[in-house]
């Protein structure tokens, strides 16, 4: 009789330990035990010795909506599964409008239901619509974060939000204990300078990074920690591309303030030099990618365990979005959900740092950021046994490959130190290194864990 429904032998990799000759034994779709050496009778079992065994990767910042009908909660997560996602979290900033109410909840918790391969989590947002009366219904329907911003990305989609009322927004959330995530960039600092730059006739490839300053960046980081002190709210900086950023954060936690912090993985792996002048506006992203050295300066941050959790921004923009001479009237951001774990693993494994650094910044960091460090975020007894394994080697991504809506990438032809072999949600097979392996509605609405 066999003790477990699966067993998988390799290195597992867990934030804090690597085994290398270590099994998990998985029992009803959680982790159920694990140890050394020889492993245990089970139905089914995985030999993935020589290759690593991680935790499933929990991506806090997806934008899968951001363009009607063109990619949707489905699709991204079939592009999640590839990746070694197990989790998305997903913006609100649908269109054609955000969430920001209780029914629009409803109809999101629906879709992924219907839709998804992988497990969802999703931020709400509050807006002049439906007003700051609406948190406590997103609250109660099961948000694990809101989501803010300081600049109007999208007229009524992506709108700012300006200080007072972040103020307000901020004393409603916090005793919920749910984090409010803002969008960091100074508005009226931005408009002037595209303003002059456009004037000028300079908006070549170049232009965006000089007309977003890290000072943009920086002032509205310190607003929102400020904020955040004021009110007691869970306040954070989202993708933050500068060491000035994190310095930020660390004066605020130094004052005893709950100041989490969150990067991306292109600030981490591409620079201005090279990837920006190879690319063009493919690689325009809010915060602009910075010059190589402010990515080494990110770097130590990063081996200094200040970051909470790395995500994507992914967003499937067509290349349509993104052809226009003039770099200001290109969308900003580009796809990475199969791109985050390969890409972060081989920038630790450049830079001296062990497998498990990947894991805290991928998995148990923002499982714990989001409240859903219950079942989610490491491979732990009782947990789910959401894992991926990854086969080491010399990997040049191939964009067209992609199982995403699109089929560009700005990390085109980079070689990376792993590749996803294979991806498990709840010990079932997802995705086996080239195709999806379960249905659509597989994944579930995942609902914070605790509050307060």
């Amino acid at each position: 009789m066999s003790d477990f429904d699966l067993v998988v032998s390799g290195r597992v990799v867990d934030p804090e330990t690597t085994i290398d000759d270590g099994w998990i034994g998985v029992r009803d779709g959680r982790v159920a035990a694990r140890g050394t050496g020889a492993a245990p009778a089970a139905r089914e079992r995985i030999d993935a010795r020589g290759q690593w065994i991680v935790p499933g990767v929990i991506d806090g910042q997806v934008h899968s909506g951001s363009q009607a009908n063109q990619e949707g909660l489905g699709w991204a997560s079939r592009a999640a599964a590839a990746g070694g996602v197990t989790v998305m979290v997903d913006m609100p900033y649908d269109d054609p409008e955000p969430v920001a109410s209780r029914p629009q909840l409803e109809a999101k918790i629906a879709e992924v239901e219907r839709d998804c391969h992988v497990d969802v989590a999703l931020f709400g947002t509050l807006n002049e619509k439906h007003g700051l009366g609406a948190a406590q219904g997103l609250i109660d329907g099961g948000v694990c974060a809101f989501k803010f911003s300081t600049f109007e990305a999208a007229p009524g989609r992506f709108p700012r939000v300006e200080e007072d009322d972040l103020f307000e927004a901020f004393k409603l959330i916090a005793p919920s204990g749910l984090a409010c995530g803002v969008h960091n960039q100074n508005q009226e600092l931005t408009r002037k300078n595209i303003a002059r730059m456009t004037a000028a006739g300079d908006t070549g490839w170049d232009a965006f990074l000089r007309a977003h300053t890290p000072l943009i960046e920086n002032l509205a980081t310190s607003t929102i920690y400020e904020l955040g002190a004021e009110t007691g709210a869970r306040a954070y900086a989202v993708h933050v591309s500068t060491a000035r950023g994190f310095e930020i954060c660390r004066m605020y936690r130094r004052q005893g303030q709950v100041a989490p912090i969150e990067t991306c993985v292109q600030y981490l792996m591409l620079d201005h030099e090279e990837h920006t002048r190879r690319f063009g506006a493919r690689t325009k992203h809010y915060p602009p990618i910075r010059p190589r050295a402010e990515v080494e300066a990110l770097w130590r941050h990063i081996a200094e365990d200040v970051c909470s959790f790395v995500s994507s921004d992914h967003v499937s923009w067509s290349l349509e979005r993104k052809g226009n001479p003039n770099v200001f009237k290109n969308a900003s951001g580009g796809p990475g959900l199969e791109t985050l774990l390969p890409a972060l693993w081989t920038g630790c494994a450049e830079h001296g740092l062990a497998p498990s650094q990947a894991v805290r910044l991928l998995s148990s960091g923002p499982a714990k950021h989001f409240l859903l460090d219950d079942r989610k975020g490491s491979l732990a007894v009782g947990k789910d046994a959401d894992f991926v394994v990854l086969e080491p080697g010399r990997f040049a991504y191939d964009p067209g490959k992609s199982l995403s809506a699109v089929h560009w990438s700005s990390f085109e032809g980079r070689e990376f130190q792993v590749r996803v072999a294979a991806t498990y949600q709840r010990g079932r097979a997802v995705f086996d290194g080239s195709k999806i392996l379960n249905k659509a509605g597989s994944g579930r609405f995942l609902r914070p864990a605790a509050r307060g």
